[in-house]
């Protein structure tokens, strides 16, 4: 067998030995460093640190084996995993390990005007759809999931419209005071009713949509379409929960502090 840098479909019977993929490994560390030397050249402080640990981890582990080996060409709602995973989960993780120092560079840079426009609730809200659907259409993950360059593209396109998708919600920069908390909690409401269209694809199909995964060789007994309604099912259910955590935490943020400045009669 060849040597694999990133994960993607290769037509061979499925079994639990370990692979190397030294691409994924090498994007990871990249990416850390260059978040590290951007984010901490000048704080002393550990800053939040450890969100941003567990971003990467969490990157990490959606993309190398076993999850991104299964995920690349066994088994579509391993493949759904990676999406919540690399869409969802790392990148709210990895916004919220940017410390405050790191922010208040970026609100003094000269790309401030490009993230006002590209990160627009409506805009960012409007990307994060467009990747979710294009990424998920037969066309595309039969496409593009039988080459490495393919796989890796869609991985990227997940994580650049995530962290567009979660900027509005978490980034302090640029300022918005118009968009405080109810307008965060009606975006991520909206982001959840979205979901509905490919979650009702996936989940209510009468065949399997995906070729990739129908012809793959089997892991377990599960059918194509069994494994096709179970990502529509992690899609709604799995996306919900993260969409619903957010959403009650901005909920209970802002109560607390509404509750802090009404002062007792």
């Amino acid at each position: 067998m060849n040597l694999q840098w990133w994960c993607s479909a290769q037509a061979i019977p499925w079994d639990w030995s370990w692979r190397p993929y030294p691409g994924v490994w090498l994007f990871v560390l990249a990416a850390a460093g260059l978040y590290w030397l951007v984010a901490f050249r000048d704080d002393g402080t550990g800053g939040r640190r450890g969100w941003a640990i567990a971003g990467f981890l969490t990157l990490w582990i959606a993309l190398d084996w076993p999850i991104g080996a299964l995920g690349g060409g066994y088994l579509s709602s391993v493949h759904m995993l990676q999406y919540l995973l690399i869409a969802l989960v790392a990148p709210a993780l990895l916004l919220l390990g940017v410390p405050d120092s790191a922010w208040t560079r970026l609100a003094d840079s000269r790309a401030r005007p490009v993230l006002r426009l590209l990160t627009h609730p409506l805009i960012a809200l409007g990307v994060f759809q467009v990747v979710l659907i294009w990424t998920h259409l037969p066309a595309t993950v039969d496409g593009l999931m039988a080459s490495q360059w393919g796989s890796f593209l869609i991985d990227i396109l997940w994580l650049f419209g995530g962290l567009i998708f979660w900027w509005p919600v978490i980034s302090p920069v640029p300022d918005r005071p118009w968009f405080g908390e109810p307008l965060k909690m009606g975006y991520l409401f909206l982001a959840t009713v979205l979901n509905t269209m490919p979650y009702a694809f996936l989940t209510f199909g009468e065949s399997p949509y995906y070729g990739i995964y129908e012809l793959a060789p089997p892991v377990g007994r599960l059918t194509a379409g069994e494994d096709q309604q179970i990502a529509g099912l992690l899609m709604k259910v799995g996306g919900g929960v993260i969409l619903w955590t957010a959403i009650t935490t901005i909920w209970f943020r802002w109560y607390s502090r509404e509750e802090a400045e009404c002062p007792a009669p």
